[in-house]
């Protein structure tokens, strides 16, 4: 993936560095290598189930709220 920011005519540096900068930004390139460099452990099986199981309680809850016009 290559990103470039061309000097546009009669533009300062600082504004070229800053346009630069947000489109690695908004590439999302930097969150992705910070995700390669550091990994954690990986989570056990147990542990992935109960939070699976807590999110779909969670969404029920929510739609049961929603459904009956609260929130």
């Amino acid at each position: 993936m290559a990103i470039e920011a061309r000097k546009r005519e009669n533009e300062a540096p600082n504004s070229l560095i800053y346009r630069f900068n947000r489109k690695v930004q908004q590439s999302g390139l930097v969150k992705e290598t910070r995700k390669r460099t550091f990994t954690g452990r990986p989570e056990n099986r147990m542990k992935r189930r109960k939070a699976a199981l807590y999110r779909i309680e969670k969404r029920s809850e929510m739609a049961k709220v929603k459904k009956y016009g609260h929130k």
